[in-house]
């Protein structure tokens, strides 16, 4: 049993992940952290962070970028291991979430999902392979028209995964209006696509002589995530400071 703090609880997927723990014997929400409290979530909910003093065994986070910076410090006070599943972060931000994990148990992922972290490893094994023999790289990604980042965080994970394996000789272009240019031969193109009520899409393209090769994985329902956080929560129960992913999951 893993008993967890859900940061963002009122959010859409902090009402996620409360349907699906209620639905699991094996994890609880303890408490919620939200700036507002108007839903009747079975716990209690805090509007102030640092008035949550329920003991816990994780924290969940699924909130928004500006709310980050205080629940790792909350992590790190109450000494409390952290899934921070919030994207759009700053480098500011990504450092002191480097910097708080000395100190106690992070889980990173730009998503949360089993099948988005498989497309990772598909990617890099593409790119390494093709990017060689000269194919172009391509990232399309389709999202809410709630979303506020853009491009995605786990578009820029696609793109990190395969630029690892290039040496991170490849520069990620985000926009091709401001210029009228020939592609460069040693770039990631990255576009968004937001509207309606898609939960998640991502192509990545390699795109070469004569064929095109394509890697892709939709979301039909944010439950893929919810599920994938709670899985990392029990991974992380107890687990000595450091900075962990998705893939130390899946590899038990």
């Amino acid at each position: 049993m893993v008993k967890f703090i859900m940061h963002g609880c009122n959010g859409a997927m902090g009402q996620v992940i409360t349907r699906l723990a209620k639905e699991d014997s094996e994890a609880e929400i303890v408490a919620g952290i939200d700036i507002q409290d108007t839903m009747d979530n079975g716990y209690p909910v805090f509007t102030n962070i640092d008035d949550c003093d329920v003991p816990a065994d994780v924290i969940v986070d699924f909130s928004v970028a500006k709310a980050v910076d205080a629940v790792v410090d909350y992590a790190v006070k109450r000494q409390i291991p952290l899934v921070l599943c919030t994207t759009g972060l700053s480098e500011a931000q990504l450092a002191h979430v480097a910097e708080a994990s000395g100190k106690v148990a992070i889980l990173r992922s730009a998503n949360m999902s089993l099948g988005v972290n498989t497309v990772f490893k598909l990617a890099a094994i593409g790119a390494q392979v093709l990017a060689q023999a000269g194919y172009d790289i391509e990232i399309v990604e389709k999202h809410h028209n709630q979303k506020l980042d853009a491009p995605s965080g786990t578009a820029l994970a696609i793109a990190d995964a395969m630029n690892e394996v290039l040496n991170k000789e490849y520069v990620y272009k985000l926009d091709r209006s401001q210029e009228r240019a020939k592609r460069g031969k040693k770039e990631i193109g990255i576009q968004a696509v937001r509207g309606g009520n898609i939960v998640g899409e991502h192509e990545v393209f390699f795109c070469g002589p004569d064929e095109v090769i394509e890697i892709k994985h939709t979301a039909y329902s944010k439950g893929i995530f919810g599920k994938g956080a709670i899985s990392a929560a029990a991974f992380l129960k107890d687990k000595i400071s450091g900075m962990y992913t998705m893939n130390d999951v899946i590899a038990g």
